[in-house]
């Protein structure tokens, strides 16, 4: 079994592939210059990674899931995550890494902000390919970097590395929300998959056993990160997953109120809700009216 190798610090990574660090807290590294300690290797990142990749150079495994770099695809990593690399014997990456480590963004507008860029949390089988324009705008944001990080400090290099760090990332963002338009088959495909999965957790009385469903539950049905999956059903629908699982709960609760004799705490457990103040807060929040009044509505509307 493979040692689980901890990158806590930009030098640490330097040192495993034989690279050179110029600064503690951030690197820009040439994949090409990159001499890795071992063929096979697992990381537990303590900083954050994104990777320019222009050829295929092995495989990146993300738990059971596979991905196959290709050329012009960006891959991203948090604090936290693990993720498995195995290099292979005729090739050799090329193409451009970016790594800085928590503290150098703290205090920082990018610290405020660094979890809006939800796709740090997006698997390796969700990376960002790029067309020859954008890679070219990444490429020269890299360069832009590498300048700054190679400058004497002064009293402005941490402002101007964390903005032109922050000008990379915003836009990553931007060429992912375009990848998710030229995508829109394939993310309507999982939108019907989302629906039907909802529609079978409640048939299959899943709720009673697995409490209430969760984002995370169906993204793993549908092969994707919970953040990943987040933000593809924001983009088709303009809702969050988690109002709409809130949505199809509600809804079924209205059923069972309007066409049973169950008591609104059956009602609740049956939901998978812990406690039946959590059913009655949400249900306010979503219709106007207690589970009691809406039944009475109901009711007496019959």
């Amino acid at each position: 079994m493979t040692d689980i190798i901890h990158i806590d610090s930009v030098d640490t990574y330097n040192r495993f592939f034989g690279l050179e660090t110029r600064h503690p807290l951030a690197s820009v590294v040439d994949l090409r210059k990159a001499t890795p300690a071992q063929p096979s290797f697992t990381f537990n990142y303590g900083i954050y990674a994104l990777f320019l990749k222009d050829t295929k150079c092995g495989d990146i495994r993300y738990g059971r899931q596979t991905y196959d770099y290709d050329e012009g695809t960006v891959v991203s990593f948090a604090p936290g995550q693990v993720a498995s690399v195995k290099m292979t014997d005729t090739t050799r990456p090329t193409g451009l890494g970016l790594l800085f480590h928590p503290d150098l963004i703290k205090g920082t507008s990018l610290g405020q902000e660094i979890k809006s860029y939800s796709f740090f949390s997006y698997s390796s089988n969700e990376a960002l390919h790029l067309s020859e324009d954008e890679r070219h705008i990444l490429q020269d944001c890299l360069d832009k970097i590498a300048i700054e990080l190679d400058h004497p400090a002064d009293r402005l290099s941490r402002r101007l590395i964390t903005r032109s760090i922050q000008l990379l990332l915003d836009y990553c963002m931007r060429f992912y929300e375009r990848q998710f338009v030229t995508r829109e088959a394939a993310n309507r495909d999982v939108l019907a998959r989302f629906e039907a999965l909802m529609d079978d957790y409640f048939t299959a009385g899943l709720p009673r056993t697995e409490g209430l469903p969760t984002v995370k539950y169906f993204a793993q049905r549908v092969f994707l990160s919970p953040n990943y999956f987040g933000d593809l059903i924001k983009k088709e629908t303009g809702r969050t997953a988690q109002d709409l699982i809130q949505g199809r709960v509600i809804d079924r609760a209205k059923e069972l109120m309007a066409g049973s004799s169950k008591t609104v705490s059956q009602i609740a457990y049956e939901l998978g809700f812990q406690y039946p103040q959590h059913l009655n807060r949400i249900f306010k929040k979503k219709t106007g009216l207690t589970p009691g009044e809406y039944r009475m509505r109901e009711t007496g509307a019959n």
